[in-house]
């Protein structure tokens, strides 16, 4: 009896294991770095090479960093929100160019507007790494101490906007 058993009560627990997956959000995909300082880095800007960015400059203020490059195809779709974004809502919006071809990121940003206040250049992916970076389009909440609050992987929506950055900038804005 017990050996007819075991077999279909390891049956019932993987049922219930792959349906609790498929209730899960798949754009969520945690992150250690919540809660944790921003990692420290210097890079050249897209605009300038002697020009450099660094964690420094994301410290003062609530700002936002969005990895992308011209090769995404999500960047693409979420660029015009966050050009309506960086318009509307006075929050600076920093860009990471990750693994990207300098040039064509300059034509992007003059053909389709440039959200950023300031966009570094991650030729080799280091620092998207040291951001625990999984792929673009990539947005990361900053506190003004340089705190990372909040990280979404995938397009920036109005919808995503509404539900998960401004409730969590009205509770910064708070403290």
């Amino acid at each position: 009896m017990w050996r007819y058993l075991i077999p279909v009560l390891l049956f019932a627990g993987l049922v219930a294991f792959f349906a609790r997956g498929l209730q899960l959000d798949p754009s969520y995909v945690p992150s250690p770095l919540i809660g944790k300082p921003i990692p420290e880095f210097t890079l050249p800007t897209l605009a300038d090479p002697n020009v450099s960015l660094s964690d420094r400059d994301l410290r003062g203020e609530l700002s936002l960093l969005n990895v992308w490059a011209t090769w995404c195809v999500g960047c693409r779709q979420e660029h015009g929100y966050l050009v309506e974004l960086a318009a509307q809502s006075g929050l600076p919006i920093y860009g990471l160019n990750w693994k990207d071809d300098t040039d064509a990121a300059r034509r992007w940003l003059q053909q389709l507007g440039d959200p950023y206040r300031v966009t570094a250049v991650d030729a080799d992916g280091r620092i998207a790494i040291d951001f625990g970076v999984y792929g673009a389009p990539e947005t990361f909440l900053v506190d003004a101490d340089g705190t990372i609050l909040f990280k979404h992987l995938s397009p920036l929506t109005a919808e995503v906007w509404q539900r998960e950055f401004l409730p969590r900038i009205a509770q910064a804005a708070g403290q």
